[in-house]
């Protein structure tokens, strides 16, 4: 089993005081749901019952406030994926699709599909640490997928994990875009053959 660290890309968990915890998780929802770009901190402000005095003696800017949404939610991934990496046990397979056992949590009913890549889209400079966080989240998982590939002694592991990325990241999609409710039902299964195969043909 492979050895995960909890701790997101943008470094070590904030102890939040309740009133910036509020502030957080109301930017979260008004980020996740109507786009970064889209939310000023005046609604943000409103919407947490606070000053945007307030907001920013708790959190500086707004790109701080984003970066803070994207590493919650990095930490609430990784978290899940580990924990289910724990209840599988042993089982090579299982391990391997243990990131698509936890994607129904993430899939939320008539959503607008992976934050992370929303976020991507939104944030065009590649030194913005939001952007950055989100590169170093979908690079986390790939990189499982490879690690725990080779473990299980499935065949070019690098190139299987890039497979299974596309097929996670393509359940997001497909749910968010055309509403499709098995998605995550779909990329398991489609990602168990895969990986069946990979080590059914483990090559020269």
């Amino acid at each position: 089993m492979v050895d995960g660290d909890t701790g997101s890309a943008g470094g070590s968990e904030q102890h939040l005081t309740p009133g910036a915890q509020r502030i957080l998780d109301v930017a979260s929802e008004l980020f996740y749901w109507r786009g970064i770009h889209a939310v000023g901190v005046d609604t943000i402000a409103a919407e947490s019952g606070v000053t945007k005095r307030t907001l920013y003696d708790r959190f500086g800017s707004k790109d701080a406030l984003v970066v803070a949404y994207l590493a919650a939610r990095d930490r609430r991934w990784r978290e899940l994926v580990l924990a289910r990496l724990e209840a599988v046990g042993a089982d090579p397979v299982a391990q391997v699709l243990a990131p698509f056992d936890v994607l129904p949590e993430f899939l939320v009913p008539h959503g607008r599909g992976c934050s992370f890549v929303n976020a991507f889209a939104e944030l065009p400079d590649p030194d913005h640490p939001g952007r950055q966080l989100v590169v170093a989240e979908k690079t986390w998982l790939r990189d499982l997928f490879r690690d725990l590939l080779s473990q299980a002694g499935a065949h070019d592991p690098d190139a299987t994990a890039g497979q299974l990325l596309s097929l996670h990241e393509g359940a997001f999609v497909s749910h968010a875009i055309v509403d499709e409710t098995d998605a995550a039902t779909g990329a398991r299964s489609a990602a168990h053959a895969l990986v069946t195969h990979a080590r059914a043909h483990p090559g020269p």
